[in-house]
């Protein structure tokens, strides 16, 4: 008995020897509660999920491999008559010796950028990039050169459509129509200046860009990615590498990037491209009309309570407008069952009636809502495309 006890004092002794060592040197170490251990144990695995999550992208590699394939460098070739002769402007000199007396062809050479949309060879590119010329010749990414045939174009949206003979090629894939957003970040690739295929970076910086004077049918994806002369006919592609337009204007006081380019979205590509491939050129409505958008000044002569619609400034005489007893002066409100509410939409809902449908127009003429029925007609084909400020 008195052995056990002499044992227990001695653990007494020494356990209160530890306490008062530990109080002595290490007092945060008594202040810690089992429930207190417990919780930042719970709390550990927690902080390093955080640290491990994943974070924002800062390589676009694999969406630049997925599309790069399918962008090609399009050169043409078009012949010019150059006049050599001191007197070749004068009309007498002309009259005797005629208009190409003196003058030789000169070959002028353009540089631009085209999709694959088809492993079957079809290309889209922009009409301007094309334009008048006499021979089209494709470089692959691959380094091949192929002649280019053109399908079609449509200078009203500044598209066209060519083709090579060659089959099983890199295609891109299109991205949904409602996927872009303001915000988000592109890649534009092309062939500025001609230094090679190139890809650039930036984001959405407006969507429904229109009334710019580059195309008669707008509504242009705006970006700051740098688009150079020779992206013209480049994809604007998402992180995904999936097209979402097609590079075409800048926005440029000297011919350079500024940070404003344009690009076709994939919503009107689509259309576009559809219709030149299965008829070789876009078939739209037209009532033969002279539009223009509706100021607070003219509003407020009017008299109108709001300054939606668009103005009939002129009647094309014996057109589908005419026949149906539109005005000059009348204000255009909607077509069908569709508003108008400036000129691009009734451009638009105009352009995408088919010719020989009947449809309603709903004009105010004097204060008064009249409903007049119209055939629709085909719009005629522009020759060239509009004046553009592009590269």
């Amino acid at each position: 008995m008195r052995r056990l006890w002499l044992l227990f004092a001695q653990i007494v002794t020494v356990a209160l020897a530890l306490w008062f060592i530990v109080a002595t040197l290490k007092p945060e170490w008594l202040s810690r509660s089992p429930a207190s251990i417990s919780l930042q144990s719970t709390t550990v695995p927690v902080r390093e999920a955080d640290e491990a999550a994943p974070s924002p992208q800062t390589s676009y590699r694999a969406a630049s491999q997925r599309a790069m394939p399918a962008v090609v460098n399009i050169f043409t070739t078009k012949t010019a008559k150059q006049q050599q002769h001191p007197f070749g402007d004068d009309p007498l000199f002309r009259r005797f010796f005629g208009d190409n007396f003196g003058a030789q062809d000169e070959r002028q050479l353009s540089l631009g950028s085209g999709v694959i949309v088809s492993p079957d060879g079809y290309i889209l590119t922009n009409n301007h990039v094309i334009e008048s010329a006499d021979e089209i010749e494709v470089a692959l990414a691959d380094g091949r050169k192929i002649a280019g045939k053109l399908v079609g174009t449509d200078p009203e949206t500044d598209l066209a459509v060519i083709k090579v003979s060659l089959k099983d090629l890199p295609s891109i894939t299109l991205a949904r129509h409602d996927s872009t957003k303001v915000g988000d970040v592109v890649l534009a690739i092309g062939n500025p200046f001609g230094v090679g295929q190139t890809v650039t970076m930036g984001i959405v910086s407006a969507l429904g860009r229109n009334h710019l004077g580059i195309n008669t049918f707008e509504n242009f994806i705006q970006t700051d990615a740098a688009i150079n002369p020779g992206n013209s006919g480049g994809a604007l592609v998402d992180t995904q590498g999936h097209l979402l337009g097609i590079n075409t204007a800048i926005y440029s006081r000297s011919g350079g990037s500024l940070g404003i380019g344009f690009a076709i979205p994939v919503s009107t590509v689509k259309t576009v491209m559809e219709a030149i491939i299965r008829n070789g050129q876009v078939v739209r409505g037209w009532i033969g009309v002279e539009p223009q958008d509706i100021t607070p000044e003219l509003a407020d002569s009017f008299g109108l309570r709001k300054s939606s619609g668009t103005i009939i400034a002129g009647v094309l005489k014996g057109g589908p407008a005419d026949k149906a007893g539109v005005k000059p002066g009348d204000i255009l409100l909607a077509v069908g069952d569709y508003p108008v509410t400036d000129t691009v939409a009734m451009l638009n809902l105009v352009a995408q009636l088919t010719p020989g449908q009947k449809i309603d127009l709903v004009v105010l003429r004097k204060t008064q809502e009249t409903r007049l029925n119209v055939i629709v007609g085909r719009r005629p084909r522009m020759k060239q495309a509009p004046l553009q400020d592009t590269e």
